[in-house]
């Protein structure tokens, strides 16, 4: 039999059962994943294409490279059903140097990111030094004033004024 023979002949729902091997629930459950509608014949027998058959078996067995729900070719003629699959893959190959590049430039960030932690908890740090040692200075100011100029390089103690 030619292969557009076989593509061609069309497979009755049994004809699917036994090549997947699974029963009618799993075929039905396999058409919503790839957005397969069975067709009727003239005398209203249900019937799958070779394509269709095909399709479905790729996603029964885990095939990642066929596009499910909404993206199914298999009714679209060969030259489309190429363009379109070539188009998913660009697309595939575009977000993964995407994200291939987003992650070299973000490399480096987590560095910078605990960096910019420390330096803020060290800024912290050092601000409450500079609080304290604001407080120091006022104090020893207010000591300073207590002490009173005599003669020849004499400083006479006085009364201390709390203003604290």
């Amino acid at each position: 039999m030619s292969e557009q023979a076989l593509k061609e002949k069309s497979l009755s729902p049994q004809d699917v059962r036994k090549i997947l091997g699974i029963d009618n629930q799993g075929i039905v459950d396999l058409c919503k994943k790839a957005s397969i509608k069975p067709r009727k014949n003239s005398s209203g027998e249900t019937y799958f294409s070779y394509d269709e058959v095909r399709d479905l078996k790729r996603i029964y067995s885990g095939d990642k490279s066929l596009p499910v729900v909404g993206e199914n070719y298999s009714h679209q003629p060969s030259g489309i059903k190429s363009i379109l699959y070539s188009i998913k893959d660009m697309e595939k190959n575009i977000s993964s140097q995407i994200s291939k590049v987003i992650d070299e430039k973000l490399e480096g960030m987590d560095e910078v990111v605990v960096e910019l932690i420390r330096c803020k908890t060290d800024n912290e740090t050092l601000r409450q030094k500079i609080i304290d040692l604001n407080k120091e200075i006022y104090k020893l100011k207010n000591e300073l004033t207590c002490y009173k100029p005599l003669a020849m390089g004499l400083y006479r103690k006085t009364e201390k004024h709390t203003w604290e």
